[in-house]
């Protein structure tokens, strides 16, 4: 089996994929800026409060006979500017300026589908223009590059640009809308929710990872991959089933697209929003990516369909909301605690 070293163990992908390693009975280094609280795993890997942004912290663990390092520690949009800037770029040229100097050869680089910006064409192929929308899409750009130049330095390092994923420990975003769902409360699209959003499980994205990183034809792996459940209907149809497991009888409403983007975007101005400009601005277009080259080149088969992986995370709120209700928020914008609904949570009492 192998060691592997995650960066971004203590997040939302990092304690999914920690358990999907440990179940396939590798070992785990996992490296993040924040504790590793899950009882679960804690006592069956190690664990290092670390910055990416340091670089002798990342060689000394890097140097622990490691063999795949997988790259997810990120700031998120809703992080202050310099932060995504220098933790993203600075922290990703560390990770893999560390890798290759301790000779870890095959890693994974979690990137992002808000590299293609809002195109107006679907779905999304590998080969699209790449357009990012603020710091964020930007970074994750320019760490692309990183990656490219790495490569031919030797290094097998698969991209992988992940659609919204969810699933067990995912709160963030989604759990406004959970909690809507689970008070009894209607809930709003902006514009009508016609459009078709494509969503991932966080277990395929695992496997996805996984068989990236075994493919024993290191050719067809260093490249990126798009990842997204094959299965989805539009946004009103799949958020729809949310509601109904929730046994109230609400329904999703359509609301006037251009005056709550309007909104937003003031409420952004004076940092009062809880969303950030990527999410809102795609939020009424079709958004999807093609699967394909993933299913043809390494076999991935998504399991989960959009509306199987929202009922299975709003399953685990329910299960966990007594937890992370009383729980230390932390940093607030991560997501694995839930977002502060900013001027939604008054809003949401005329659903």
């Amino acid at each position: 089996m192998s060691k592997w070293l995650v960066t971004g163990g203590s997040g939302f992908l990092g304690i999914n994929l920690i358990r999907e390693l440990l179940k396939n009975g590798h070992e785990v280094i996992s490296l993040d800026i924040l504790p590793f609280e899950y009882s679960d795993v804690k006592d069956k890997i190690e664990h290092y409060i670390v910055d990416v942004r340091d670089k002798a912290a990342v060689d000394k663990y890097m140097s622990k006979g490691v063999d795949v390092f997988m790259h997810g520690a990120a700031a998120l949009p809703l992080y202050k500017k310099s932060d995504i800037l220098t933790t993203n770029v600075q922290g990703t040229r560390n990770v893999l300026q560390s890798a290759l100097e301790h000779g870890v050869t095959r890693g994974i680089y979690i990137s992002s589908t808000a590299v293609y910006g809002i195109p107006d064409k679907h779905p999304l192929y590998e080969t699209d223009e790449m357009v990012g929308v603020g710091p964020y899409g930007a970074t994750k750009i320019e760490s692309e590059g990183m990656v490219h130049d790495f490569r031919k330095k030797g290094m097998t390092i698969t991209t992988i640009r992940p659609k919204s994923f969810i699933g067990p420990e995912r709160l963030g975003v989604f759990a406004i809308f959970y909690q809507w769902a689970s008070e009894g409360r209607s809930f709003p699209m902006i514009g009508r929710g016609n459009n078709l959003y494509q969503l991932l499980h966080v277990e395929d994205l695992c496997n996805a990872i996984i068989l990236s990183a075994e493919f024993e034809d290191t050719e067809k792996v260093n490249t990126e991959f798009n990842i997204g459940a094959k299965v989805f209907s539009t946004m009103r149809e799949d958020y729809q089933v949310v509601l109904d497991k929730a046994g109230f009888g609400r329904k999703i409403k359509s609301s006037p697209a251009n005056l709550v983007i309007f909104a937003l975007e003031v409420l952004e101005f004076f940092n009062l929003s809880p969303l950030y400009p990527w999410v809102y601005k795609t939020a009424t277009k079709d958004s999807f990516v093609s699967v394909e080259k993933a299913e043809n080149e390494i076999g991935f088969v998504p399991q989960y369909s959009n509306k199987e992986a929202l009922l299975a995370n709003y399953q685990w709120y329910m299960d966990n909301k007594e937890k992370f209700e009383t729980a230390d928020k932390g940093d607030g914008v991560s997501h694995r605690v839930p977002w502060s609904q900013g001027l939604l949570g008054l809003v949401r009492y005329f659903f």
